[in-house]
């Protein structure tokens, strides 16, 4: 775990390893997306211009949409930060301390790239195939600085199980290196490796995407599959997870990603099932 990979000499600036790993993610899937619209399009160079413009879009979504989620979940939570963010509601601007959430950002991203699909005229449903899959490659990469910091760590392995290698259990380093955000009790202790959990479900997610660029029968049909195996996988993911910051619900039955994957699996699912017989030509990609 290395949250500072190194301070620039003489002005005292660090680089952070979960800020380095997100832009690493967000080049790879503005590269996979160019690459979909070369490959498929029938007039790459016009439509490279306009797919061009949708990272910048996704990424003010993203960045809009997370944050947003993350101060409404600890609001209605209650939470310290939360009373803050009531009493000094300038802090919520404050991005730079921490504070996104993945489901939000996912959302914001999916709308920022619906508005700029509006304005360039471009197919909507089809942006959202290409851009989805994409975006879930450059998540697999992201979700690494999530290990290198410490952030989205899982729950306490029981002894029968710490014998697993890593990627599926990992043993927190003592004592913490500065601005890791493991918790101090677990410093020394064998966790479940969510976030390597996190990339290899973001790695199948694009691959199941990849896949079905190729034989979906109407533009939208890859889009809703990744949101149903999202929601799906992520549930799981989060049995593991043992930071209480995401939120839990109901007594701590529920976290607030298995929520939001409860409504948002339900209606991808109720769209697949009424779009079932819906046939339309579409580009394979």
């Amino acid at each position: 775990m290395h949250p500072i990979i190194f301070t620039v000499p003489g002005i005292d600036f660090p680089l952070r390893s979960f800020g380095l790993m997100v832009a690493v993610g967000f080049l790879l899937g503005t590269w996979i997306l160019g690459r979909f619209v070369q490959s498929g399009s029938p007039d790459p160079k016009r439509d490279l211009e306009r797919y061009g413009a949708l990272p910048v879009w996704v990424l003010i979504g993203v960045v809009l949409g997370a944050r947003c989620l993350y101060v409404i979940v600890e609001v209605a939570g209650q939470s310290k930060i939360g009373q803050e963010y009531i009493s000094e509601p300038w802090k919520m601007l404050a991005i730079w301390q921490g504070g996104l959430v993945m489901y939000g950002g996912m959302f914001g991203g999916m709308l920022g790239g619906v508005l700029c699909a509006r304005r360039l005229k471009i197919p909507i449903w089809n942006a959202l195939d290409l851009g989805v899959t994409a975006a879930f490659f450059g998540q697999a990469v992201g979700r690494v600085g999530c290990l290198m910091v410490g952030d989205d760590f899982g729950s306490r392995v029981s002894e029968q199980w710490k014998h697993l290698p890593f990627p599926i259990t990992l043993t927190v380093p003592k004592p913490l290196p500065p601005f890791s955000l493991f918790n101090e009790a677990d410093a020394g202790q064998v966790l479940w490796a969510t976030q390597p959990m996190m990339t290899i479900k973001a790695l199948i997610i694009g691959s199941i995407g990849l896949w079905m660029l190729k034989r979906r029968r109407y533009a939208g049909q890859v889009t809703l599959v990744l949101v149903l195996a999202y929601a799906i996988l992520r549930s799981v993911v989060e049995e593991f997870r043992g930071d209480e910051i995401r939120g839990l619900w109901f007594g701590g039955v529920l976290s607030t990603s298995q929520l939001i994957s409860i409504g948002s699996g339900t209606i991808a699912l109720a769209l697949m099932l009424a779009w079932r017989k819906r046939r339309e030509a579409v580009i394979a990609y």
